[in-house]
């Protein structure tokens, strides 16, 4: 016989419909599943109540509103939300960047939810096939991938930028993995591809962790290619991997370079507040770094909650969930005479976070393939998704594991501008199901070069030695005979891996009768003499019942799952079951496990009838305020004013929802702007001349949800613009912030001049100067002014230096900053004319570079065509 022959050779072979069917069939097959979880959206019209869309869609009214109707112009500013913000932190297109055709080829017209569950599956399936795995073992490890709870619990929550960054992942390993155990070529333009969709979701924190993945694995690779002395070819596609990141970069350039420069004045950095000092008898307040590493810290995954990758109601799945009627505390209600309905929303989930709309899951099948991959799958492969998976878990961990992430908090380069560190889980959720995939792939081949791993430049491993043995692999038959000795190794490492998953769900049956399972928030559930409508002390223990109970079944539950995904694999091992029906078995084991979960926590009950947009109706109240035809006010809704924008979808709003609102203004809603709220509408309330920081941010009007009187307008609102009697100079930050408590800013301007050292304390006595807003655009004000003297001007506008310039007559002037958060200049006596205009220059500048890199991508893809089309195959490529 001549030399071996591959069952990839073979494949070959076939003609070019032959070897596209099966990938087209599975790209079909990703569209109907998606399609069906979402089938209240595609066939009933419905759309999902996604919270985070609603905020957005509210927040990026103003600049729609005026795209629409100034012929497609898109503002850079805009003043609906937090009294000024930039909008390309919001939703601004940035037309040098090309990836956006490749994203609506990749989405298909699909809606937006239906989309993202597309696009994960699709990019599962891609790296699965890149890494050389069976079609069907390819679509089991995307359906792992794409149905991993978090995945539905983001999109839920309305987190699509979160949610494509997470699909276009995949990607970028497959690129990162081909280029080093493949086709340098081939991968590092795939590598270039997936970074660019990646980065163009604008999330970095899931890039960030997507990068840590990557490192991790070039240090593995590092180790390798140092012992087989082949650094040369590991520095050559370290090289490549490097100008396809760059690349990727450049794509997205506009909007990382904005986001840049707006991150160093966003709630993200530091505080310039030091803190004010400790009243006497009370212990002084925490470090602005302090404050950071706890408002980071706020979202950490309990050590012990991690084993939700495994039991998904081990912490009681999320914190309202729906209990049946036949559940403890629905017996429970009834007794006490109550509606037993009530059980249809109750806190379950007992650990430490503030609230979850669910566990991460990523399946009981899946853990059980991950931890046959740390038997069978090739030794460096293997210790780059355990190292990434428990890196994974550190991190989440958080403040339940202080010691080591207050140190990776402060010292990891980047780490600090991200909250909510339980989302590094993302990277076990990407490890496991790959390494889960690699496994099945090894125990249907055992010998096939699945994910070749030789040395740099070396041969990879060889495939079978026989073209039957290989002809048996591709009709899928087993490729070892049931038997021999190579069979009775994967026999053995099959049964410890169900040995140790099944011995861990037991472990978790047998603590949980150690639990308590009291929560937190059963305290303030409880009744007493401060709470005396509180649930009384048995329905809080039938509760506690019920979540023990959805602990336990999960255990039995997941011990079924794990005997039906050994029992294939044992059967196929044996010989009673072809390759193709084993794959095809687990896959759909995998399917039914995580969609039976994903639904307890995105099902039909979170479908409304109406679309978004619907949802914007005016309310008398808007009703009322929008007969005002001003140029330009605010409105501050006093009803969780700084977490909902949908005042923003109407009104120039005080309040607003976006993760990176300004620093200072963040600073001035806690130190001022919330304690004057609370003081306006005290019951001792009502005095506007106690709300300086709301005037002198010219808030008109006062939204109150009260039907008696809904609107109630500030007379002590100062307007647009006005000159002040008098300029007082601090040293600090924190004087100037204090300043603020006994300031009347219609008088008076508090400046800091040690940040504008030109500005000096003065006072004017010219009482007869005026000021008008003549017209307005969210990112071009200009105002007409007439004075008979020299005198400073204070603007109701948010002080943002990087873009805001000044004309005073068409000629470029200096402003400051004055009152902590507003723009001030110092104006010529006479009638003139005053231009603000936002005009940054990062904008222009990235635009350019994303248009270069563009056509550089293009290019890469056009030449990546090229070498296909002209590549021969590789006698053992797999």
């Amino acid at each position: 016989m001549a030399a071996a022959v591959s069952s990839a050779s073979l494949v070959r072979t076939a003609p070019l419909w032959q070897r596209a069917l099966p990938h087209l069939l599975a790209v079909l097959f990703f569209i109907v599943l998606a399609c069906a979880y979402f089938a209240p959206i595609v066939f009933d019209g419905k759309s999902l109540a996604q919270h985070d869309i609603t905020q957005f869609q509210g927040g990026a009214q103003e600049v729609r509103n005026w795209a629409a109707t100034h012929g497609g112009h898109e503002p850079l500013w805009t003043n609906s939300m937090f009294s000024g913000m930039p909008t390309y932190l919001i939703s601004v297109h940035f037309p040098g960047d090309w990836s956006v055709y490749l994203q609506k080829a990749l989405t298909l017209g699909l809606p937006s939810a239906v989309s993202n569950l597309f696009l994960a599956l699709l990019c599962g399936y891609v790296l699965g096939v890149v890494l050389g795995l069976p079609p069907l073992v390819a679509v089991a490890g995307a359906v792992a991938l794409g149905f991993s709870s978090y995945n539905l619990a983001i999109l839920l929550a309305g987190h699509n930028t979160k949610s494509f960054a997470l699909a276009y992942a995949p990607l970028v390993l497959g690129g990162l993995l081909v280029t080093f155990r493949r086709d340098k070529w081939l991968g590092a333009a795939l590598f270039a591809v997936g970074l660019t969709l990646n980065l163009r979701a604008n999330h970095p924190q899931i890039t960030y962790y997507v990068g840590l993945l990557v490192v991790i694995y070039g240090i593995v690779e590092l180790v390798a290619a140092a012992r087989a002395g082949r650094l040369p070819a590991f520095g050559q596609r370290v090289a490549l991997l490097a100008v396809g990141a760059l690349l990727a970069v450049g794509v997205s350039f506009g909007r990382l370079y904005t986001t840049y420069s707006y991150s160093k004045f966003s709630n993200r950095a530091p505080s310039e507040l030091k803190g004010l000092p400790a009243a006497p008898g009370q212990a002084p307040a925490a470090s602005a770094a302090q404050q950071d590493e706890d408002y980071a810290f706020a979202y950490s995954y309990g050590v012990g909650e991690t084993m939700t990758l495994l039991v998904p109601n081990f912490y009681g799945g999320s914190s309202s969930m729906a209990l049946g009627p036949d559940s403890n505390t629905a017996r429970e209600l009834s007794t006490l005479g109550a509606d037993p309905q009530a059980a249809s929303q109750m806190p379950t989930y007992w650990g430490d976070q503030a609230y979850v709309a669910g566990p991460v899951y990523v399946g009981v099948v899946v853990c059980f393939l991950f931890v046959l991959g740390l038997f069978v799958v090739d030794k460096r492969t293997r210790y780059w998704l355990l190292a990434g998976t428990l890196v994974s878990f550190v991190l989440a961990w958080g403040k339940n594991f202080e010691s080591v992430n207050s140190l990776i908090f402060h010292y990891l380069p980047g780490y600090r501008s991200f909250r909510a560190v339980s989302m590094g889980l993302v990277m076990a959720q990407l490890a496991m199901p790959l390494l889960a995939a690699l496994a099945l792939a090894r125990i249907l081949r055992p010998r096939a070069a699945v994910l070749p791993v030789g040395p740099l430049g070396a041969p990879a491993e060889p495939m079978h030695p026989a073209l039957a043995k290989a002809a048996r692999a591709a009709a899928g038959a087993p490729a070892t005979l049931p038997g021999s000795p190579e069979t009775q190794a994967r026999l053995r490492q099959l049964l410890y891996a169900g040995a140790v998953t099944a011995g861990v769900l037991a472990l978790a049956w047998l603590a949980s009768f150690s639990f308590d399972f009291a929560a937190p928030v059963d305290a303030s559930l409880m009744q007493g003499p401060q709470n005396p409508g509180g649930f009384p002390a048995a329905l809080i223990g039938a509760l506690r019942a019920d979540r023990a109970e959805l602990l336990r079944n999960d255990v039995w539950r997941g011990l079924l799952f794990v005997g039906l995904a050994l029992g294939t694999l044992y059967f196929y091992l044996k010989g009673k079951l072809g390759a193709g029906s084993a794959a095809a078995l687990v896959a759909v084991l995998v399917l039914v496990d995580l969609w039976s979960v994903d639904k307890r926590y995105l099902g039909e009950k979170n479908f409304q009838p109406t679309s978004i947009a619907q949802s914007f109706e005016p309310s008398a109240a808007d009703q009322a305020v929008l007969q005002d035809k001003d140029l330009s006010y605010r409105v501050l809704n006093i009803q969780n004013p700084f977490n909902e924008a949908q005042t923003s979808y109407f009104h120039k709003s005080i309040g607003g929802y976006h993760g990176a609102k300004l620093r200072r203004y963040q600073d001035l809603v806690e130190r001022e702007i919330s304690p004057e709220m609370q003081a306006l509408f005290s019951q001792n309330g009502g005095d506007f001349r106690r709300t300086p920081v709301l005037n002198m941010l010219n808030t008109r009007y006062y939204l109150t949800g009260n039907e008696k009187q809904p609107v109630i307008r500030n007379p002590g609102a100062l307007g647009n613009a006005w000159f002040v009697r008098a300029v007082k100079t601090v040293a600090t930050p924190d004087a100037e912030m204090a300043a603020l408590a006994t300031l009347n800013p219609g008088q008076t301007a508090v400046v800091d001049n040690v940040k504008f050292p030109a500005v000096q304390a003065a006072t004017y006595a010219d009482t007869t100067a005026t000021i008008t807003l003549t017209t307005y655009a969210p990112d071009a004000l200009s105002y007409g002014y007439n004075a008979a003297q020299p005198g400073t001007v204070v603007f109701s506008e948010v002080y943002y230096a990087d873009g805001w310039n000044a004309y005073l007559d068409g000629q470029p002037a200096p402003y400051f900053r004055a009152d902590f958060v507003l723009r001030a200049m110092h104006v010529p006596a006479g009638a003139h004319k005053i231009d603000f205009k936002f005009e940054p220059k990062e904008y222009a500048t990235g635009n350019t570079m994303s248009l270069v890199a563009s056509i550089g991508l293009v290019l890469v893809l056009l030449g990546t065509g090229a070498y296909i089309a002209k590549r021969k195959p590789e006698p053992d490529e797999a």
